[in-house]
């Protein structure tokens, strides 16, 4: 539907048509000659065709423009729409998220229906405000309601709510309800609620274990059995059998942990799939009576395209470590390349928000915000100089905002243990220097394992841990105790899959965040 203006301008246009000279329109009735009727119908004609083809064009024009003055006028909202959403307002903060969806339909349809002005804007000012709101509300959960967060991830992972209806929408509802009190600022019902969807996710979670993994598990293991594919793959077959009973063994030993019995059966389903591969593979490799040689060759086509894909020729002379190798490095390049073009274009967003600011504010202004900047560029450089202490295998130096994160990939501590070993002291050295690099910040050291074991144990293991690198550093350089903190956040905050033996030794770190 268009607004008002469009059909007062369609209405303007069909007037002008049946009358163009501005009088009345014509009719037959009037004492005319035969001659000045037949030219006047003639004009009307004329002018009726260019006033649809007017018509058209201001329509079309007018949607248009129409859409220009939506966008502008819903900007603001649908910014703050976009922000919540970003935070999983949804699910967070639903009290408050409901209500600016409520107000921001409300000003669309009004929009659409051609309402003022004034009322549109009321509800956008209304919806702006509620997403904010919701957005708030949904980093304060994110904080407060962490391990609940994260037991409804790990439900959701094994797909509880196709396997475990019951138990899962239960749990939706208690979940719902912890975070709308929490809205509230009622608490003490927040974790009470909390609680109780904690319970409900974890039984649906072992549910769908036991239903999505060990059931499908034994099924593919039977049909192993069936293909006798014990006689092509019983090495794999016998791993995906041991797996599978250390997984049924987990989940009966702890049922509240189902991080270790979840992973071990995900890797049984694999294994047991893997083995009825490898078994097909090599039968039907036997079958068409191919050669050993005829199986490597075709094994590194693969290895050849990916490495197509870099820009380098594959050299497997020597077997597949070297193109592998590269292949990985090649990948760790472009995601350190990919997080430096993100800060740099933060960076630039910043310093756009700072000039554009520095435009209209008086002189005085304009010198704390040139001087800003200014800091901001030394920060830069700095951050550089840090980033080139440490190697690949050491740590990665991050930016956030004005913070730099050293994440210490290469401080490795014994399973279950929070003392510093000797092969540690020569990175802590360099830990050392690049604090030294940003004199008078902050410090916070930050504990952080991967999400096999209890969530309080884990807790508990990443604050000692922490404090144990807090605790080296103060004795081996003078810092002041209130500018150096540690915490432990235990497996709440991962960087990696935690599915992967890989993804849990990169959960597994220090992060040293420094604050200038």
């Amino acid at each position: 539907m268009y607004p008002n203006r469009t059909l007062a301008a369609a209405e303007c246009l069909n007037m002008w048509a049946l009358n163009p000279a501005g009088g009345r329109a014509f009719t037959g009735c009037e004492t005319q000659s035969f001659s000045q009727t037949r030219g006047n119908i003639m004009q009307a004609k004329r002018v009726t065709i260019c006033s649809a083809v007017a018509l058209l064009f201001i329509c079309f024009a007018n949607g248009a423009a129409s859409q220009q003055v939506k966008e502008s006028l819903f900007q603001d909202a649908t910014a703050a729409f976009e922000a919540a959403k970003s935070t999983q307002a949804e699910i967070l903060a639903p009290r408050s998220y409901a209500k600016a969806v409520k107000h921001y339909r409300s000003a669309a349809q009004k929009f659409e229906r051609g309402r003022s002005l004034g009322t549109i804007r009321n509800d956008l000012l209304a919806a702006t405000g509620y997403f904010k709101q919701a957005s708030r509300a949904s980093r304060l959960a994110q904080s407060k309601m962490a391990t609940l967060i994260k037991t409804r991830g790990d439900a959701q992972m094994v797909e509880a709510s196709k396997h475990a209806r019951d138990s899962w929408r239960r749990a939706e509802e208690k979940f719902s309800k912890a975070m709308i009190d929490l809205e509230r600022d009622s608490t003490k019902a927040a974790e009470k609620n909390a609680k109780n969807a904690e319970k409900y996710y974890r039984n649906a979670e072992l549910t769908a274990i036991k239903t999505n993994y060990l059931s499908q598990t034994r099924a593919l293991l039977a049909k192993a059995d069936k293909l006798k594919v014990k006689k092509y793959a019983p090495k794999t077959l016998q791993k995906a059998h041991k797996l599978l009973q250390e997984a049924d063994k987990a989940l009966s030993e702890d049922r509240y942990d189902t991080d270790v019995p979840r992973s071990l059966a995900q890797q049984a389903k694999y294994e047991a799939k893997h083995a009825l591969y490898l078994a097909k593979t090599i039968r039907d490799a036997q079958t068409k009576k191919l050669s050993m040689e005829d199986l490597i060759l075709d094994w590194e086509i693969p290895i050849s395209q990916i490495t197509a894909a870099t820009d380098k020729a594959a050299a497997l002379d020597n077997g597949w470590a070297g193109p592998t190798k590269e292949i990985i490095g090649y990948i760790e390049d472009q995601q350190s390349n990919s997080q430096q073009l993100n800060q740099n274009v933060n960076d630039l967003r910043g310093e756009v928000k700072q000039l554009k600011r520095m435009l209209g504010s008086a002189s005085e202004e304009r010198m704390a915000l040139s001087r800003r900047l200014e800091a901001q560029a030394r920060i830069r450089q700095r951050f550089h100089r840090v980033e080139r202490m440490f190697t690949r295998d050491e740590a990665n130096v991050l930016r956030k905002a004005n913070n730099i994160i050293i994440r210490l990939i290469g401080l490795n501590f014994e399973s279950g243990h929070s003392s510093i070993g000797t092969n540690s002291f020569q990175l802590l050295t360099k830990v050392q220097e690049a604090i030294k690099t940003f004199p008078r910040s902050k410090l916070r050291i930050e504990g952080h394992t991967d999400s096999h074991g209890s969530d309080s144990a884990n807790l508990l293991l990443s604050k000692q841990r922490a404090h144990a690198v807090k605790q080296y550093l103060r004795a081996s350089m003078r810092i002041d105790p209130a500018k150096i903190v540690a915490v432990g956040y235990g497996e709440t905050r991962p960087v990696a899959n935690n599915e992967t033996k890989t993804g849990r030794a990169k959960n597994r770190r220090i992060d040293i965040v420094i604050t200038p």
